[in-house]
């Protein structure tokens, strides 16, 4: 009995795993980067370690900040001003 929770606990940790990484790929395809790198695999884990090291640094509370913002406009659908642009030094 123990053997068969065991087994169902495992299969329902997969599936929520499945699920979301499924929902982070389709933030990659709702922010258009896949039209925008032609699907280049190399350059959209290139970006994501551009913004984990924008993450590591000192100004990492600004750059969050930032990226909530541009996320939370995103999601609303609002245009993005100039003045929203993450920090380019870190």
């Amino acid at each position: 009995m123990r053997r068969r929770a065991d087994h169902h606990e495992r299969q329902s940790e997969r599936r929520a795993r499945t699920r979301r990484l499924i929902e982070l790929g389709g933030l990659v395809q709702k922010a258009g980067l896949v039209e925008l790198t032609g699907d280049d695999r190399n350059v959209l884990f290139g970006g994501f370690l551009l913004v984990s090291e924008m993450l590591r640094s000192d100004r990492r509370d600004a750059v969050l900040a930032v990226l909530e913002r541009k996320g939370r406009r995103g999601f609303r659908g609002d245009k993005e001003s100039a003045t929203d642009e993450a920090p380019t030094s870190w």
